[in-house]
């Protein structure tokens, strides 16, 4: 409407002058209602053409959108394992921070583990008390089977030096019995010094690594305690958590509720235009919003970013081929805009719904001056009619309750 009253006064207003003034035409007797159209005929054909032009030039190097929001991410808050929940530490709305407790879980299945962990790790340090004063034995009696060997080979030394001097002294089945004696209290030595091993293997060996199996059982349990209490995972609010003891949850299928992050009013807006603005948009643009959540207002914006591929064209691979026309709704280019002044966007809750317009500048091509009259004039036109782009979204700010709290119906 505003594009057309404008180029009516460059068109139809001197078409219908020189009627009036110059032919000498009357309103209402030469120019009636019927006769108009063909009085008029050339401002009128003049005024549409260079208004879908202006329209044109308006929406593509100024382009517009409705789909203008402030994403954040949501913290789902689940427990590592299931169980019931045994003692709430928050509520619904609460701030909380990273690390802080949020509600705890039947921990008694775990503690019994971590007890009998505790209680395995004091029996392998009782086994260790025994098993030395068993190597203490064993000591004693590897010390007592080398004195009897000892002593059997004295015997056994002694009678052989006689039998050398004096045959007959001693008999042959005398030092037959002490070979023997010598021999046997040898493996009687041996079978000791093994023993003595074997527990001193226990005590260097079998003990500590049953000890380390029974203190790894129990950091297990420890953890697996330590995973009743569900913490934050990141600094937030406490959103739609409505847990009463009892309750069973799951980290698979039954949720305790939502942590909103602190950082997501950070101001980051982003906003989705017609493919056709794609060669248009480029970051470092100037843009303005005005959201439902604060009307009347007009925000400045930048535009900081822009997404190198449209989401219709994205894909996974399956066992059946795409088809190109499985994509009904064409997708939109999508730019991150931030505020231009500090603060700009305090205001406005995350996830509001908001229109945009994004200016196209050609100052700096106009400040270089290397231009052709044509396209010092057309870069003048292009940054003049982005005034009208400005007007009519302020007219939007303005209308946008009206329309939501009247025109709606609802």
């Amino acid at each position: 409407m505003f594009e057309t009253l404008l180029c009516s006064l460059v068109t139809i207003l001197p078409d219908y002058l020189y009627r009036t003034r110059v032919q000498g035409k009357a309103l209402g007797v030469d120019i009636t209602f019927f006769s108009i159209w063909y009085e008029l005929r050339w401002g009128i054909t003049a005024c549409a053409v260079l208004t879908i032009s202006l329209i044109t030039t308006i929406f593509y190097y100024h382009p517009s959108t409705t789909a203008v929001t402030s994403f954040f991410r949501t913290v789902t808050i689940l427990p590592e394992a299931g169980g019931r929940v045994a003692e709430i530490k928050v509520r619904t709305g609460d701030l909380v921070e990273a690390g802080q407790p949020l509600f705890t879980l039947d921990a008694s299945a775990q503690e019994s583990a971590a007890e009998t962990a505790r209680r395995r790790i004091a029996e392998v340090e009782a086994a260790l008390a025994v098993a030395e004063d068993q190597l203490a034995a064993a000591e004693g009696t590897v010390r007592q089977a080398e004195g009897s060997l000892d002593q059997a080979r004295t015997e056994l030394e002694r009678k052989q030096t006689l039998a050398e001097r004096s045959p007959d002294v001693v008999a042959g089945q005398e030092l037959d019995r002490l070979i023997n004696l010598v021999e046997s209290r040898t493996g009687a030595l041996r079978a000791a010094s093994a023993s003595r091993d074997a527990v001193q293997t226990e005590i260097d060996t079998l003990l500590p690594a049953q000890r380390a199996s029974a203190e790894a059982a129990l950091a297990e349990a420890e953890v697996a305690l330590s995973k009743t209490v569900v913490r934050a995972g990141i600094s937030g609010r406490v959103e739609q958590f409505q847990l009463r003891e009892g309750d069973f949850v799951s980290p698979v299928l039954r949720p305790a509720g939502l942590l909103v992050p602190e950082d997501h009013l950070d101001g980051i807006f982003t906003a989705g235009f017609g493919q056709i603005s794609a060669q248009v948009l480029e970051p470092g643009m100037v843009a303005e919003i005005t959201c439902a959540s604060m009307p009347f207002t007009v925000v400045p914006m930048v535009v900081v970013s822009k997404q190198d591929v449209l989401a219709s064209g994205q894909f996974r691979p399956t066992d059946q081929l795409r088809d190109v026309q499985e994509v009904v709704r064409p997708g939109t280019v999508m730019v991150t805009m931030e505020p231009l002044f500090e603060g700009g966007t305090s205001g406005i809750p995350a996830g509001s719904t908001c229109i945009a317009n994004a200016y196209t500048n050609f100052g700096d091509q106009l400040e270089n001056g290397d231009l052709s009259t044509a396209q010092f004039v057309f870069y003048h036109v292009v940054d003049t009619v982005g005034v009208v782009h400005a007007a009519m979204l302020r007219i939007q700010a303005i209308m946008l309750p009206v329309r939501t709290l009247v025109l709606s119906g609802h």
